[in-house]
C-alpha cells in the first residue's frame, strides 16, 4: 500500500537521488495527518457549537484541579498561545456565558477564570464525542502500535524543547 508521501519520496528520489529525503517520510506524514485530524476534530467541535480554541480553554479549565480556576497566564502556558489570543478566547467564551472572570481575592491585579455551569455542561457533553472521534481516527492502530507511536512522538517533542521542566 502507498500513500501520497510515498509518491513524493519516489519523485524526489528520481529527481534528486543525491539527497536523503527520508525525513520527508515522517514530517510529510505528520503534516498530512495534522490536516486530516484537525478537520475531523473541527467537525466534532462544531456539533457542540465549539471551535478548537474554545474547546481547548474549556477542557483546560475542566481538567484543572477543583475549583477549576486558572489565571489567563496559566491558560496561556497550557495552550501555548500568546496572551492576546487567550484574551480573545476568553472574551468570546465569557460573552457566551461559558466562563467567568473575577479578580483574585488575594491579589486584585490578577484575574481568575472559571467555568460557568453552562461551560462545564458543554465541555462535559463534548468530551465523550471528542474521545470517540479520536478513537475512530486511531482505529487502524492496535494498542501496542499506539503506545509505540505515542512514545516516539513524545521523544521527538522533548527533543525539540516541548517538555515540562
Amino acid at each position: 500500500m502507498t500513500d501520497h508521501v510515498d509518491l513524493v519520496l519516489e519523485q524526489w528520489g528520481a529527481r534528486r537521488p543525491d539527497l536523503d529525503v527520508s525525513p520527508m517520510a515522517v514530517i510529510g506524514r505528520l503534516k498530512r495527518l495534522t490536516r486530516l485530524v484537525e478537520a475531523e476534530l473541527r467537525r466534532t467541535f462544531a456539533e457542540h457549537d465549539l471551535d478548537p480554541a474554545s474547546f481547548d480553554v474549556l477542557a483546560t479549565l475542566r481538567r484543572s484541579a477543583p475549583p477549576h480556576l486558572l489565571t489567563p497566564a496559566e491558560l496561556m502556558r497550557s495552550s501555548m498561545v500568546t496572551s492576546g489570543a487567550v484574551t480573545q478566547r476568553l472574551d468570546r467564551l465569557e460573552a457566551r456565558g461559558l466562563v467567568t472572570r473575577t479578580p483574585s481575592p488575594t491579589d486584585g491585579r490578577v484575574v481568575q477564570v472559571a467555568l460557568s455551569d453552562a461551560g462545564r455542561e458543554l465541555i462535559d457533553g463534548a468530551l465523550p464525542d471528542h474521545l470517540a472521534t479520536e478513537e475512530r481516527l486511531l482505529a487502524a492502530l492496535d494498542p501496542e502500535r499506539r503506545d509505540t507511536l505515542a512514545e516516539g512522538l513524545r521523544d521527538l517533542l522533548e527533543s525539540l524543547g516541548d517538555r515540562l521542566d
